[in-house]
């Protein structure tokens, strides 16, 4: 992908675009530009699947369509609608950002980078996927496990973290940043996937480098910065018991005597008081003196 031939890269540019404007998936928060918008599906499809991700941001948009609305809401009220998504600490990040965002910008998510990953809950990716999704930039490459998998491929080796995002702004094509990283992050997701890449589908298979090198292992994409490894196991940890005491508060306080039981450790009554210790300091939870738990105010 670093050739230095001008015409080259912009014919390999031209066959990625023209295979996005035919096959890229229609998702609702592909028909917007507004900021907010795009910062509440970034947050939602974080580790979710966009199935799951659909119903929620509509209705979610529905409820609290502006920055200022959500900075004003309950946090409880942000927590319960976030629901079916898992890793709640993201409503936690999304309301506090709004709150940051009313406070110090006018209601108004910042068109820098700088200002935007000073923000709760905004990192490179999430900063950058605003500035290429609302803002339309043509300078700034969206980094995540499909776009950097992709990379990692036509590079035919791993990339470090600052490499493989030089590598991605470098690539973005002139004038069609929106697209374009629309257009990766499809290509990785449907065809340049994790374990059997269908490179017979790539439109722009002729010049991977791994493809090329006829795929040969290892694949360059493990262990390439961005590159997603895979997630521990979920049941029985404590991420599990997490996610259980938050439902469980969605519906009603939680009592100190009931605690393990809504966490499923009934016979581990010191791990569920250590793991909920976690969840009040994240700010998904508070606790008061009696000991019972309930979502924040």
């Amino acid at each position: 992908m670093a050739t230095t031939d001008g015409n080259v890269r912009v014919h390999r540019h031209t066959e990625l675009l023209d295979w996005f404007g035919r096959r890229q998936r229609d998702l609702p928060w592909r028909r917007t530009r507004d900021p907010w918008a795009v910062l509440v599906s970034e947050l939602m499809l974080q580790q979710t699947q966009v199935s799951r991700v659909l119903p929620k941001y509509e209705a979610f948009l529905g409820r609290w369509p502006t920055v200022a609305s959500c900075a004003a809401a309950p946090l409880g009220e942000v927590v319960t609608a976030w629901a079916g998504l898992g890793y709640n600490r993201r409503a936690v990040n999304l309301h506090r950002c709004a709150q940051q965002v009313v406070a110090e910008h006018a209601g108004r998510l910042p068109e820098d980078l700088g200002a935007l990953m000073a923000l709760p809950g905004i990192g490179p990716y999430t900063a950058r996927a605003i500035l290429a999704f609302a803002f339309e930039s043509d300078e700034d490459g969206v980094l995540d496990t499909n776009a950097a998998r992709v990379l990692a491929r036509w590079s035919a080796r791993t990339l470090g973290p600052k490499e493989a995002q030089e590598l991605a702004d470098r690539s973005v094509a002139p004038s069609a940043g929106w697209a374009w990283n629309q257009a990766m992050l499809d290509l990785g997701a449907t065809v340049c996937i994790p374990r059997t890449p269908r490179c017979d589908e790539c439109p722009v298979a002729s010049w991977c480098g791994w493809h090329s090198a006829g795929l040969l292992a290892p694949d360059p994409a493990v262990g390439s910065a961005g590159a997603s490894t895979g997630q521990s196991v979920f049941a029985g940890s404590d991420r599990q018991g997490r996610g259980r005491l938050v439902d469980a508060l969605r519906l009603a306080p939680v009592s100190a005597a009931n605690l393990a039981a809504a966490m499923g450790w009934p016979d581990d009554a010191d791990r569920a008081r250590r793991v909920a210790l976690t969840v009040v300091a994240d700010g998904l939870a508070a606790v008061d003196d009696l000991g019972t738990h309930h979502l924040p105010t």
